[in-house]
């Protein structure tokens, strides 16, 4: 006999099917669970993770200090300064957490005590920090770029949600003004040196990343990476801050005179090539940027082109020694003053006659300028012209230089070579000029201009140093040393440019004096005077240019840019004790100066108690101050000219303050 199957009664089916259920509803439970798990850890983990940073991890980038812009001799042109900004969290003011006297929490408006404190301490009305303060959303700035003196107070606050940030703002020497440029809010540099260098004055930016805590307190993460900043690099320019303030001074003072549009000024070291000043006038105050605007941010030594008209005899010249043979003693015939050429005359502002070569350069002849040119031939004058560097970059390396223009010989009609001649059909920079005879200056080679002499770590060590660099030989030593001795040391003696000359040292150059074309014409009657010369004649060391911009009403480069090359020399000279050492070794006339028991006794109006000082002392003659120790010189108990005995005590009146700011 079989035993049945033992089959369950409904009732235990029921029970089956009841707890199956609940496995399975748990069983879907926890899959459910772990793809809710899953997507938010895994498919959207990285969110959360960047939202849960946020509210507890804030990074914090410190902007590098940016690196200082010295001049030849260190002296700062342009420093980082370090400030303070202060910000807020608004929510976190608005609900800071505090503790009640039972052990429960409650929270606290903080606004209008931190409103309170930087009205207090930084300035302004409670009410616009309130406004800011109640931002619903976003960071309330309360304060930028505040001098740490004025800030010191206010950082020690310990306020939960309120915190600074030290940053960096540029100070400027406030000279120079074209050629160093300014940075933007960014610590980018613009315009200049800042952004030509911009990359190694920068330095590197450091970041710190910090944790908060519930109550706005932070503190920097143990387990983040944190990067110091790195301050940029020291960049020395071969710019001496004294020569170029004399440059500057001495250039708004001819503006002024002379009602002119504009003026600039380079001075250079003849065997080097190094800039000792590049100035313009009109300028701007670095340190104030209302006073900018694009024309007097123009870097015209550069950046502007003009027909030189005269100084650009020297290539006349130079071909004409080398080419045709040409001695100062010749005879010429200017033609009584004009010469027709294709239905065009060049004219001279004398009817010069038979004269000698020397004179024809002395008194600068344009017939007889233009004659020359056409004797050495287009082929030969426009080898000349490059040889010089014209229509070429001098190789400064500054933003916006140009290279002037220069007709290709295919472009030339009947009377481009007679009038380039004479200065004409070509354009050129300030420094161009300079750079060419600088050129005659060094016996016949040609240097390229410097204007960074090094660059360098915060630490000291130098990372890029520049050296005097040879661009070519643009004439003979001979040749240099004649067109030097026989023809633009006669135009300041007994020439155009007797008004250049510096007591006591022997100056070469030429005057210019050119239409510019205004509207298409010449018609306008505007015109640009120039002055370029070097000294001392025996072994020069320096070469000034100075042009001036539409002057008005006198406009001849004898009265108006001679002189101002004068005054420059002049007072470099007396403010500058390297330049006094370097040239008592090689100027002959110094020699005989301290050889002689009298001496004439300068003209000071004008000049600082220092420069004043250094002036009579190189002269050796001693001074006595009446009035106050600061200020200019505005009179002299013996008149400019006088010839007195050496050790002879010249008394000075010094204006006081207020006359002092007048003056300037």
């Amino acid at each position: 006999m079989h035993d049945e199957p033992n089959t369950p009664s409904p009732e235990e089916s029921l029970f089956a099917r009841r707890i199956g259920g609940v496995v399975l509803a748990f069983v879907l439970f926890l899959a459910g669970l772990v793809a809710m798990l899953f997507h938010i850890q895994i498919i959207e983990g990285g969110g959360y993770r960047d939202k849960a940073a946020r509210q507890y991890l804030r990074e914090v980038t410190s902007v590098a200090s940016r690196g200082d812009i010295l001049d030849r001799r260190g002296r700062m042109l342009a420093e980082s300064i370090e400030s303070v900004s202060f910000y807020a969290d608004p929510r976190i003011v608005r609900r800071t957490p505090l503790r009640n006297g039972k052990g429960g929490r409650k929270t606290f408006d903080n606004s209008s005590h931190i409103a309170a404190l930087c009205a207090r301490h930084l300035g302004g009305s409670r009410q616009s920090y309130l406004k800011e303060l109640r931002k619903s959303r976003g960071m309330a700035v309360l304060g930028r770029k505040i001098p740490i003196a004025k800030a010191m107070e206010l950082m020690n606050e310990k306020i939960p949600g309120f915190w600074y940030d030290r940053e960096h703002q540029r100070y400027y020497l406030n000279v120079a003004a074209q050629l160093i440029g300014v940075t933007n809010s960014s610590n980018h540099g613009i315009s200049g040196i800042e952004l030509q260098l911009d990359r190694e004055l920068r330095g590197r930016n450091g970041t710190t990343v910090y944790q908060r805590t519930a109550t706005g307190a932070k503190f920097p993460a143990p387990d983040a990476r944190q990067q110091a900043a790195l301050k940029g690099k020291t960049v020395e320019l071969t710019i001496d801050g004294d020569i170029q303030s004399v440059v500057e001074d001495e250039l708004a003072k001819i503006v002024t005179k002379y009602n002119a549009a504009a003026a600039t000024g380079i001075v250079m070291e003849v065997k080097t090539g190094e800039i000792l000043a590049m100035a313009n006038s009109p300028t701007f105050n670095l340190n104030n940027r209302s006073t900018w605007t694009g024309e007097k941010a123009r870097n015209r030594s550069v950046t502007d082109i003009f027909e030189p008209g005269s100084t650009f005899k020297i290539v006349m010249a130079a071909a004409a020694t080398d080419e045709l043979g040409r001695k100062a003693e010749d005879r010429v015939f200017a033609e009584n003053g004009a010469l027709s050429i294709y239905n065009r005359t060049v004219t001279d502002h004398e009817p010069y006659g038979d004269i000698s070569f020397r004179e024809a350069i002395m008194y600068s002849s344009n017939v007889v300028a233009a004659k020359t040119a056409m004797e050495v031939g287009g082929k030969k004058f426009s080898e000349y012209i490059h040889r010089f560097g014209f229509g070429s970059k001098t190789g400064v390396g500054l933003i916006g230089e140009l290279s002037g223009k220069v007709k290709p010989m295919k472009e030339w009609s009947g009377t481009t070579l007679p009038w380039m001649g004479y200065g004409y059909e070509v354009m050129t920079t300030p420094l161009q000029i300079l750079q060419a005879y600088a050129a005659v200056a060094n016996g016949g080679e040609m240097m390229r201009p410097m204007i960074v002499r090094r660059v360098r770590e915060a630490d000291g060590r130098v990372v890029r140093e520049s050296r005097p660099e040879v661009v070519r030989r643009v004439l003979s030593r001979r040749s240099a040393d004649y067109l030097s001795r026989e023809y633009f040391r006669a135009v300041v003696d007994s020439g155009t440019a007797v008004s250049a000359t510096i007591r006591g040292i022997s100056v070469a150059g030429k005057t210019g004096t050119a239409q510019r074309v205004t509207d298409g014409s010449y018609r306008n009657r505007v015109y640009v005077s120039s002055f370029v010369g070097y000294f001392p004649v025996e072994a020069p060391r320096y070469a000034i240019i100075v042009l001036v911009e539409d002057p008005k009403p006198a406009y001849y480069a004898s009265t108006v840019a001679a002189p101002s090359f004068s005054s420059i020399a002049s007072r470099m000279i007396a403010c500058s004790g390297e330049l006094q050492k370097n040239l008592s070794m090689h100027s002959v006339e110094q020699e005989k100066l301290r050889s002689i028991t009298t001496v004439a006794v300068p003209e000071l109006a004008g000049l600082s108690v220092a420069d004043a000082k250094r002036l009579l002392r190189w002269l050796g003659l001693r001074m006595d101050i009446s009035g106050g120790r600061k200020g200019f010189v505005v009179a002299q108990s013996i008149a400019p000219g006088s010839r007195v005995e050496k050790k002879r005590t010249i008394q000075v009146t010094i204006a006081d303050q207020d006359m002092e700011r007048r003056t300037l």
